[in-house]
């Protein structure tokens, strides 16, 4: 049943879009008509699907009433008017040269710096903002969130707690503080190691330049993910009980594997650089390599450098939250989005009788998709900037 009505839904919506272009060139008005003669068939297909797509919408929002999608719909509205405030107030607050950024930067940058500025007080005040701490054990488990003791809730925890009786705020609380903040510190490391050693690539050339594109090249031929995991299960042996160790492995092991691309990047931009004049006016002077790096090439390689940091910042802090989901990632007791999403995930059999317990898990994937959205939206905006095109 459900395939025929997946078939009749595509076959309306391309005989909508063949009948589209021959009823709008009927219109009176002379331009509507020049639009629909000069559409193709795949615009005419795009409108139609998008057309269907609003109905769809209004029809789980309205009639349906799919309380999911409702508070998906609510989100986005609310973030939209966040960033278009967040935007406002920069334009009128702040020095000259403030003001004339936020001026020129699109909602979506706006929105995009005022999660990550969140995200940052969240992790940095962490400790202030729980109330309770992220390994702290209560005699109440399993209590349902919302707070309302008819309904299993319990005042003192709004989330509720999980299987052994930890309080769920304060581990949404803390797995950002831990997540971020490891990704973050990986992420330097990474750009550490992948920078200096494609700038010394570009600058040294030759078999050097050869040997580490090579071994480069052999690293990122193994999927990353599948690499890590199997890395992160021999580090775990080595570790033994010590937790804490686990965890330094992991920072160590994603961040050799990321500058893989950092080091690709690097290496790049580095050779547009070292055939400059300026660069061969430094080498005719006798400057030492470390200047050349520092000094000469590293300043005109921010730009790339920078956009590339908040990208290999996503896919770090994905790539953590996914060890954390199969285990072998943030060890307990710290908390994790990862893996609260995986203790969690049997809430959401409870949909059907409480929304708000099977959205537990929805929580910590939507706090990791939430900043990876984010980053992207600050990184697109650096690199229109960067590039110099206009609106």
């Amino acid at each position: 049943m459900e395939n025929l009505n997946i078939v009749f839904w595509l076959g309306g919506i391309i005989t909508a879009s063949i009948l589209l272009r021959p009823i709008g060139r009927l219109l009176p008005v002379a331009r509507v008509q020049g639009s629909f003669t000069a559409m193709s068939l795949a615009a005419s297909f795009g409108y139609v699907l998008a057309a269907v797509t609003v109905y769809h919408m209004l029809w789980l929002y309205f009639v349906k009433e799919l309380i999911f999608f409702q508070w998906l719909v609510h989100g986005i509205i609310g973030l939209g008017l966040a960033g278009y405030l967040f935007r406002s107030i920069g334009r009128h607050v702040g020095s000259e040269r403030s003001r004339k950024v936020f001026r020129q930067m699109p909602v979506t940058a706006a929105l995009g710096i005022l999660i990550i500025i969140s995200y940052a007080i969240i992790s940095i005040f962490a400790d202030w903002l729980a109330p309770y701490g992220q390994a702290e054990i209560f005699s109440n488990v399993n209590v349902l969130p919302g707070g309302d003791p008819n309904l299993g809730g319990n005042p003192a925890h709004p989330l509720g707690t999980d299987q052994i009786g930890r309080d769920l705020l304060s581990r949404l609380i803390y797995g950002g503080q831990n997540t971020v903040g490891i990704a973050f510190i990986t992420t330097c490391l990474a750009f550490l190691i992948g920078t200096f050693f494609g700038f010394l690539a570009a600058a040294i050339g030759g078999w050097f330049d050869q040997f580490l594109s090579r071994f480069v090249d052999m690293m990122m031929s193994i999927p990353q993910l599948i690499f890590a995991l199997l890395l992160m299960t021999i580090a775990s042996a080595w570790a033994g009980s010590e937790r804490w160790l686990l965890t330094v492995y992991m920072i160590v092991i994603i961040a050799v594997l990321d500058s893989t691309r950092v080091f690709r990047l690097s290496r790049a931009v580095g050779m547009n650089i070292v055939v400059m004049d300026f660069f061969e006016a430094a080498k005719l002077r006798g400057e030492k390599m470390s200047y050349l790096v520092f000094s000469e090439i590293l300043p005109n390689a921010m730009a790339p450098l920078l956009a590339e940091f908040g990208l290999r910042f996503c896919f770090v802090f994905l790539t953590i939250a996914s060890l954390s989901f199969l285990g072998v990632g943030i060890q307990p007791p710290l908390a994790d989005w990862g893996t609260m999403v995986k203790d969690l995930a049997q809430f959401i059999n409870f949909a059907v009788f409480s929304p708000l317990t099977a959205a537990l898990p929805l929580m910590a994937a939507g706090a990791i998709a939430l900043l990876t959205v984010a980053v992207n939206f600050v990184v697109d905006w650096v690199l229109h900037r960067a590039s110099g095109l206009k609106e």
